[in-house]
């Protein structure tokens, strides 16, 4: 509820700093995955994620026919007058995208307008000086899009793209306004499906955000049933990539019963979405906490036992019951109140820990990546780089392997090993995404250079200099003088012969560069 004024408030938001500050703004505001007790399924999951995926009841499975699960994030901008991800104007893309696969998050759900297919549609707000973005200069919007995917499918991150909003002016009810038709819609939805076609990093559409009153489901009107939309628009974009996932949201009432814009998928059990092509279809649901806006559960003397109730009522049953994969498309939090603490708490818990049920849980991304969502903050800091590690440290325990890079290929699921008795190898590289001088953040980047699966690795290397590690995720270390050891988590230490993982860190003070690394595996 009240999204739309949020979103409002983003863009608005964004616009002002720029006029204000130029390129160079800033914003106005604010154990995992290891795959249980099976044997060998951690080189395994190392691979899990190759080619498009489609589903088998609750399940989300890749083209080998293992399980995966969604553990990703939110990155507005395309969607506002900006027509391009929001924080181009502080930093460069990649290193935005390498620092969301280093906190170990494996998809970017990208939010767009249909604006980006009007022909005077231009991107603005990014910076390209000292080199930042310099691949960008010139480009289109849709353009500025293939080169995200590209670069996060090459670095083994899905994308699922989302339909936001009709124009860039604001949220819609419907899926349709007057100045774009549903004939626009799904035109728009076939044209990104074709351009996508053949590339599996693009795993699937969501065909339109957060659906809500006078929009109904199961109603018959076709004016107003968003599921029968939902058909139509699955099934043409469908017609022209047969491969995708079609990612269908609730809507806000549904037999007098209201929720969360997008977030009540009540009607599923009597009005299943019916696609011509078997296996594609993943229900949304969105969630918030009292800094969006305030319900009923929250004062609930049981709070917050009483959620999981709550959940399964609207969203929840249709993985209990094995109907079908549920992601939690969004869900955020600024976490300033001790009620929304518990919510976030409470929802991870309900979304199944990654450590004890594998990809057999509900999906997720959270809302948002970007500081400036007005009333849920985001995961990084008002800087574009520091990361809140409180909120990203509730998402641990949910988070989950990444994917095989470049999109994956169908047809190789991964190599389990050499029984030949090969040699375990690996190499490091380490980048410096960020220094201002007191501090900075980098990213070193493992990868199997050998012949055989690896079961684990460490990273070493030594600063010239004073520098500390101040916090580090996806890694474990000990620091000795200036000689830094890190050492694998349990979830990205297996890695198949030529498949990375990354790291992160801070560490003060800034100006160290990179120093030479060194990497062991077993």
């Amino acid at each position: 509820m009240f999204r739309s004024l949020r979103r409002a408030l983003c863009a608005a938001a964004a616009a002002l700093l720029l006029m204000l500050a130029g390129v160079g703004a800033q914003t106005v505001h604010a154990d995992p995955a290891d795959a249980g007790d099976r044997a060998g399924a951690g080189d395994r999951a190392a691979a899990a994620g190759a080619g498009y995926w489609h589903t088998s009841g609750r399940q989300m499975l890749d083209a080998a026919g293992q399980p995966v699960r969604i553990a990703g994030i939110n990155w507005f901008g395309f969607e506002t007058a900006n027509y391009a991800p929001h924080g181009l104007w502080a930093r460069d893309y990649k290193s935005m995208i390498d620092q969301m696969r280093s906190l170990g998050y494996n998809t970017i759900r990208l939010p767009y307008s249909d604006d980006l297919f009007k022909s005077g549609t231009v991107p603005n707000s990014i910076d390209f000086s000292g080199g930042k973005n310099a691949d960008l200069q010139g480009l289109g919007s849709l353009q500025i899009m293939d080169r995200i995917v590209a670069y996060a499918g090459q670095g083994g991150l899905k994308v699922v793209l989302d339909r936001h909003r009709p124009d860039a002016a604001g949220q819609s009810a419907l899926w349709y306004t007057s100045a774009v038709p549903e004939s626009t819609w799904i035109a728009n939805l076939k044209a990104l499906a074709t351009r996508y076609r053949g590339n599996s990093t693009v795993i699937g559409i969501d065909l339109h955000n957060e659906p809500h009153d006078p929009a109904c489901w199961g109603c018959g009107d076709t004016t107003r049933d968003w599921r029968l939309a939902a058909q139509r628009a699955g099934n043409a974009v469908l017609s022209v990539n047969p491969e995708l996932l079609i990612f269908v949201e609730g809507v806000q009432t549904f037999n007098g019963v209201s929720g969360w814009w997008g977030g009540n998928l009540m009607g599923v059990a009597q009005y299943p979405v019916q696609l011509d092509v078997p296996n594609r279809v993943v229900y949304s649901a969105h969630d918030y906490a009292t800094s969006v806006a305030q319900q009923s559960w929250f004062s609930d003397p049981s709070f917050p036992a009483n959620m999981p109730g709550i959940w399964d009522k609207y969203w929840g049953y249709i993985f209990k019951q094995n109907i079908a994969p549920v992601w939690v498309g969004e869900f955020g939090t600024t976490l300033q109140s001790t009620i929304d603490q518990k919510w976030l708490a409470a929802l991870v818990s309900y979304l199944r820990p990654t450590s004890t049920y594998g990809a057999d849980s509900i999906s997720w991304t959270f809302w948002s990546w970007n500081p400036n969502s007005g009333d849920t903050g985001g995961i990084l800091k008002d800087d574009w780089t520091t990361v809140d590690t409180v909120k990203d440290g509730y998402l641990a325990s949910v988070k989950a392997p990444g994917f095989p890079s470049g999109g994956g290929d169908p047809g190789d699921p991964g190599d389990p090993g050499d029984p030949g008795g090969g040699t375990a190898a690996c190499t490091a590289a380490y980048t410096v995404s960020s220094d201002w001088g007191g501090g900075f953040n980098a990213e070193v980047k493992v990868t199997n250079s050998g012949a055989v699966a690896l079961k684990s690795w460490k990273v070493t290397w030594t600063w010239p200099g004073t520098q500390k590690v101040t916090s580090m995720w996806n890694a474990s270390y000990t620091q000795s003088g200036s000689t830094v050891t890190a050492a694998n988590a349990d979830h990205n230490g297996a890695l198949a012969v030529g498949g990375s993982a990354s790291f992160g860190f801070g560490g003060a003070p800034g100006g160290g560069g990179a120093p030479a690394v060194s990497c062991t595996a077993t």
